[in-house]
């Protein structure tokens, strides 16, 4: 079963928009789209009785039923759902890191850790400057052969975010890398984020 977390402030902010919808028995449900792809989507959708899918799993939160897609259920391990009010209301987050790439065990080959986390941990701050980075090969056991895109690709910037900041995570969450190369051809600037 995927552990959903819902706060508090989460349920009752849910709860509210069910009560709204004025159908008795209305639950929510939580799935992923594409998942386990960079395009990965977390969704929730209301979901009424005559839409109850017999092979979702259920969580009961007392005020309604989230019911979580079958098919999503690796991806949403660790999935994380919050309501936080503000000026302008408020704002409902829904974080789930293993969307783009399901949770692996810590004895999984070491390409597919690497992979993991590349996608769950280093790409999504990457993507905030339009960047990412992906696995090419590892080299002599240890040393992880990367490649940038994006506004990485020529950003002047790029070996600084490669030795302070994916070096140093990869080595922290994966061990076995001692090291990491870059093989971007970093002579095209065209899209970089600095130039």
């Amino acid at each position: 079963m995927a552990l959903v977390t819902v706060t508090d402030s989460a349920r009752d902010y849910l709860a509210q928009l069910i009560e709204k919808q004025d159908v008795e028995g209305m639950g929510v449900r939580i799935f992923v789209t594409q998942p386990g792809t960079r395009n990965a989507e977390t969704c929730l959708a209301y979901c009424p009785p005559n839409e109850v899918v017999p092979t979702d799993e259920t969580m009961d939160l007392g005020k309604f039923i989230l019911y979580v897609d079958h098919n999503s259920v690796p991806f949403l391990e660790d999935a994380y759902i919050d309501y936080a009010k503000d000026q302008m209301g408020g704002q409902l987050t829904i974080k789930a890191p293993n969307a783009k790439v399901p949770k692996i065990d810590d004895d999984a080959p070491l390409p597919d850790r690497v992979n993991y986390v590349l996608a769950s941990e280093i790409n999504p701050n990457l993507a905030a400057h339009g960047g990412e980075v992906s696995l090419v090969e590892i080299v002599d056991g240890s040393v992880a052969v990367l490649r940038f895109g994006g506004g990485c690709q020529g950003c002047s910037a790029v070996s600084l975010t490669l030795k302070q900041g994916v070096e140093t995570t990869l080595k922290e969450r994966v061990p076995e890398i001692t090291a990491v190369k870059d093989v971007t051809d970093h002579s095209n600037t065209e899209n970089a984020y600095y130039q």
